[in-house]
């Protein structure tokens, strides 16, 4: 007996183009499609970018411009907790590198930002993050998330700061601080101050914030403190400006059963 072979490339759609068991299919997408060569009763998973995925099939006639729905189900590559991951503009392919492991480590949402020890800041705000963007659709797509994270740029520092005060978790993860690890900052998590939504399907959020090559000045750490963010400390060894947000976001994503 001949089984349908399923390709685990992952495209994405807007909820608007899944219609009447159909899936109306990007340009991009169907060349894509046209050059695996797929036969029509061999499957490809389509996701609405809302954490649904859709297990389809071309039509009898091939056309890669649609897709059947054959079945649905929820994306598993999404974690039970919000994680928006707010990093300082560096110089160099080091923002493509925190962008790509953020999106493979579950980010919700990438928000870049200014801090006065940057050394590096774009002129072209838009065209940066539109490439960065477009590395998060394919890394999404590679690591099989239900979502594509967003990435966007703040006004400043200071309206990062305050959005990300916002979270259930505020982590600013600041190399001065001494008193407070990120186990310590974690530990509200196991107290219940927090639900993880592993068993309930409500979702925390943990918003963390982390500095750029030379670090934060001390008065950004105490404007932090002030807007109501957890100062917290990665560890004694200094971690670099693209390596400080993926080890913050493994650690959560570990500590509340999403890794």
């Amino acid at each position: 007996m001949e089984f349908a072979r399923t390709i685990f490339m992952r495209f994405f759609v807007t909820p608007s183009d899944i219609f009447g068991g159909l899936i109306r299919l990007g340009a991009d997408d169907a060349e894509h499609i046209r050059s695996l060569r797929l036969r029509p009763s061999e499957m490809f998973v389509v996701c609405d970018g809302e954490g649904t995925d859709y297990i389809c099939r071309l039509g009898e006639r091939g056309d890669c411009s649609f897709a059947e729905i054959v079945d649905s189900r929820r994306s598993a590559g999404e974690p039970a907790v919000d994680c928006s991951v707010y990093i300082a503009f560096a110089k160099g392919d080091r923002l493509d590198y925190a962008v790509q492991k953020s999106v493979e480590l579950g980010a919700r949402e990438i928000i870049l930002f200014r801090s006065e020890r940057c050394v590096s800041v774009p002129g072209d705000m838009t065209k940066k993050t539109s490439r960065l963007s477009r590395i998060s659709l394919e890394t999404a797509k590679q690591c099989g998330r239900g979502r594509v994270p967003e990435v966007m740029a703040a006004d400043s520092f200071e309206s990062a700061v305050r959005r990300a005060a916002l979270a259930d978790l505020p982590l600013f993860f600041y190399e001065c601080e001494e008193k407070r690890s990120l186990r310590d900052a974690l530990d509200v998590i196991n107290k219940g101050t927090i639900k993880t939504g592993t068993k309930t399907g409500d979702s925390s959020s943990v918003s963390i914030v982390t500095g750029p090559e030379g670090g934060f000045e001390p008065r950004e750490a105490e404007f932090a403190q002030s807007a109501g963010m957890l100062t917290v400390s990665l560890g004694p060894r200094i971690l670099r400006c693209e390596t400080a947000p993926a080890a913050a976001l493994a650690a959560i994503m570990f500590h509340t059963g999403n890794l």
